[in-house]
């Protein structure tokens, strides 16, 4: 019996297979620029379809890898059984309880929106359109990180089906090695089919972005530096150079606090001092506004992608970033970190100690993205001194290995708990613990 046949007999979901109609839609990844050969596409009905495809595939001795979106796809799947919880969309905000549930389908955008009203937030990143299941999982970098750490920190309970098949509630109680690992070691232990997390105040937010011609790089990259010397935990401030097709060079800064805009125009005075800037969008918000700072896509492209952590932003760092146009990236940014990120936490995102992330982004030509890799690579060794080699998980790229997210410590206990609880290997993330 053909795999498509045997999946439709124990699921009721759809089922795609190689050479039906939508196969090759369904398997693409977010990122186009990532070839991703599966099986099989499923696209399950509810959290019972999930533990059923789980069941079948552990003694059938199929893997499968979870994308509930198709973030941060490496191609590196195999012959895998891709599954999609696009279906799994239950949203539900406790206003009193300061508490959101949602299932394993539902991306940040809704939750900001159905949270804004009560002046509340989850702790989303810049994106609006990647799922809360995956980017949690991976720890989660948010605009209000610095002020409450990893999303995943706000976890409280997780909905998953085991390598067994079975369905479960992880809490620190009920289970705390694996509620340990779900909250930032990636999803190579379990399916999450739904998560419960905190909510934070944000009565008032105020952001936006400031944007002018590359020949004032240097002065907001001074400024930026200012600003993030003595800044509070509630402001992140993001320096971007872009690079966009077709026109000028730019330098922008992009910006969130929460508070009152008169307390945030103090904290931001330096960038104000600095002449000709071309836009600026900064205004009190609501949250459900907060992927308008940065505008990024919300549909599907190809991309390339590198992040390092920054140990400082000296004198010797500003240099290799300001020596030449970024081009053919498309943006090199900086990403303050600090605030919470730095202190201990009790999850397998532990903390980040380097004080800035770097993420550089750009399109591959028709090279298959050889000039933007070498650039992304002049960038990265020129700042070898002053990165520590760690990454965040999230923010990890095709080609890179879990090893590289977390300390030994943390990588040697995540393999053993994925030894004891997947032995099969019945599950797959975008970047295994024993890859």
């Amino acid at each position: 019996m053909k795999i498509g046949d045997e999946l439709r007999g124990v699921l009721r979901g759809t089922v795609l297979t190689a050479g039906e109609e939508g196969f090759e839609q369904a398997r693409k990844p977010w990122n186009r620029a990532v070839d991703q050969p599966v099986r099989a596409v499923v696209e399950a009905a509810d959290a019972d379809d999930v533990a059923a495809l789980v069941r079948h595939a552990r003694l059938a001795g199929l893997t499968i890898t979870t994308q509930p979106s198709g973030h941060g796809a490496t191609g590196n799947t195999g012959e895998v059984i891709l599954l999609r919880t696009a279906r799994l969309d239950e949203l539900d905000i406790d206003p009193g309880e300061r508490t959101a549930r949602v299932g394993a389908g539902v991306k940040w955008g809704r939750v900001l929106e159905a949270a804004s009203p009560y002046g509340l937030t989850g702790l989303a990143g810049s994106s609006p359109a990647v799922t809360v299941t995956g980017y949690t999982l991976g720890g989660g970098l948010s605009w209000f990180g610095r002020a409450h750490g990893f999303a995943s920190q706000s976890v409280r309970a997780f909905d998953v089906v085991d390598a067994t098949g079975s369905r479960a509630r992880v809490t620190a109680e009920t289970d705390p090695d694996l509620f340990w690992a779900l909250r930032g070691g990636g999803g190579d232990f379990a399916i999450v089919t739904a998560i419960e997390f905190d909510l934070h105040p944000a009565p008032r937010l105020y952001g936006g972005r400031m944007l002018w011609t590359a020949d004032r790089a240097p002065a907001v990259l001074d400024a930026y530096r200012q600003i993030t010397a003595t800044a509070p935990d509630e402001l992140t401030v993001w320096y971007d150079l872009l690079q966009f097709p077709g026109a000028a060079p730019l330098v922008a800064v992009d910006a969130a606090f929460l508070g009152d805009g008169g307390d945030a125009q103090t904290l931001l005075r330096p960038l104000d001092k600095i002449s000709g800037p071309l836009s600026d969008s900064r205004a009190m918000m609501p949250v459900a506004q907060l992927g308008s700072i940065t505008a990024e896509p919300t549909d599907p492209g190809p991309g390339r992608s590198r992040a390092e952590l920054l140990t400082g932003l000296t004198d010797d760092v500003v240099a290799a970033l300001l020596e030449r146009p970024i081009d053919p990236l498309l943006s090199v940014q900086l990403r303050h970190l600090g605030g919470a990120f730095a202190r201990p936490s009790d999850t397998s995102a532990g903390h980040v100690a380097e004080p800035f992330a770097l993420y550089m982004f750009g399109i591959p030509g028709q090279d298959g993205g050889a000039a933007v890799r070498d650039r992304q690579h002049q960038i990265a060794d020129a700042l070898i001194p002053h990165t520590s080699g760690r990454k965040p998980f999230t923010f990890l790229a095709p080609g890179e290995r879990a090893a590289n997210a977390f300390t030994p410590q943390t990588l040697a206990r995540l393999r053993a708990l994925k030894r004891a609880r997947d032995p099969r290997g019945t599950f797959r993330s975008n970047f295994p613990v024993l890859g």
